[in-house]
């Protein structure tokens, strides 16, 4: 704030800049610059606006409504400029005000931790189904074999899809996942064509379901009431895709980002292979050290006035959770190593689901996919080892993960 009682335009603010070839590095390059810069700044310039490194301001910012979701920006972004395509309605993902508080409180109970536990007797068998095939080998590639094909059988579960179509619904998963790409405009004709496939099944599942409902989550979409409101099949079918998108990517990647840190750790491997029980613990530590969102984007909808700083309506910021993920305000000892004993501090837990009105809706199925597929991979693949390098997706891309992951371990008898 200026001497006369003015906030100080964001833009004028004298602060760490990086610059555009700092989005060309790894994101290991980057958290390294990010982390130095916020031993002394809580915000850092970029081309096209600012990051914020502080936990406790990544976490005001998220809680705070003024900011909305640039998830809906992606496209545009991306180069996208089809306009059928950027004014179709948001989805949950990037809905706001009262649109995303109906379409929230609708849907919570389909979302819920109880929802996610009916599941955990299939995510134990596919997590085995897959290891199977390398169990006397020795030899696995993490990304191919274990980390890509996870997620999508157990959102057909989820979703009551029947088995014959998972491979369907993992090319469309990935075709219609291309929109999050840099080369998004570039792909256009390979993910429209996808989304319409996608639009067209979910629908008939819809009017199957709504004539034979069952225990899957499309039965409890179609069922959830609140006062009279109930979800239109446009809602339904967006819901889906949202579900989809948000369901297959961050777990496929988060569990390749965890069993990299494991391979780099085998203390801990061992010690989750004796001790299932931390399983729950793992799981956040994980992503604490290593998460597979490693930031987040917001924009202003308005003039903020935030720390005395005004920033413009249309201000974009890009909360960093892997930086708030550091502090060493979250761990009770103060200690970043990782240590999946460890119970982080009450309130300021890990940040890659994110926090606010946005917090990620299928947090709790996430955490039960990771919590069952973990232990029981360090069980049957003792010592895993990389073999060689792992090779990371491209540091342009807004989830991380193992592009090849080739690790050896010691067959269990």
């Amino acid at each position: 704030m200026d001497g006369r009682g003015t906030p100080t335009n964001a833009f004028d603010l004298d602060i760490p800049t990086v610059g555009p070839e700092f989005r060309e590095r790894s994101r290991f390059e980057r958290r390294d610059v990010l982390r130095e810069l916020a031993d002394d700044h809580w915000i850092v310039r970029t081309p096209i606006g600012f990051i914020i490194l502080d936990y406790d301001d990544v976490t005001r910012i998220l809680r705070d409504k003024r900011w909305h979701n640039a998830v809906a920006k992606i496209p545009e972004m991306m180069g996208v400029t089809d306009p059928e395509i950027l004014k179709r309605p948001p989805s949950i993902l990037a809905a706001e005000g009262d649109v995303h508080t109906r379409l929230r409180r609708l849907v919570a109970k389909a979302f819920s931790p109880r929802s996610a536990d009916r599941l955990r007797p299939f995510m134990r068998e596919v997590v085995n189904e897959l290891i199977d095939p390398v169990a006397s080998t020795g030899r696995v590639e993490i990304a191919a074999d274990i980390c890509e094909p996870y997620p999508i059988p157990i959102i057909c579960e989820l979703l009551g899809a029947p088995r014959e179509d998972w491979e369907l619904f993992s090319r469309w998963a990935e075709d219609v996942l291309r929109v999050f790409s840099p080369t998004a405009a570039d792909q256009i004709d390979v993910i429209e064509p996808a989304r319409a496939e996608l639009n067209e099944y979910v629908v008939e599942l819809i009017r199957a379901r709504r004539n034979d409902p069952r225990e899957d989550l499309i039965t409890h979409l179609i069922a959830a009431e609140e006062e009279g409101d109930k979800l239109s099949t446009d809602e339904l079918v967006s819901m889906v895709n949202a579900v989809i998108v948000g369901g297959t990517d961050t777990t496929r990647n988060q569990l390749g980002c965890s069993l990299g840190v494991f391979a780099a750790h085998p203390d801990q491997w061992k010690l989750l292979a004796d001790q299932s029980e931390l399983a729950a613990n793992a799981v956040e530590e994980c992503m604490r050290y290593f998460g597979a969102v490693g930031g987040t984007g917001r924009f202003a909808s308005e003039d903020i006035v935030y720390r005395d700083i005004l920033f413009p309506a249309g201000t974009f910021v890009f909360p960093s959770l892997e930086i708030a993920n550091a502090d060493e305000g979250v761990t009770a000892d103060g200690n970043r190593e990782f240590d999946i004993t460890r119970v982080s501090v009450k309130g300021r837990g890990q940040m890659t689901f994110g926090s606010g009105i946005h917090y990620c809706l299928g947090a709790s199925l996430a955490r039960a996919e990771l919590q069952e597929a973990l232990p029981l991979l360090a069980q049957r693949m003792p010592e895993l080892a990389v073999d060689g390098s792992i090779t990371w997706k491209p540091s342009t891309s807004a989830i991380s993960g193992p592009d090849h992951f080739p690790a050896t371990f010691t067959p269990v008898t």
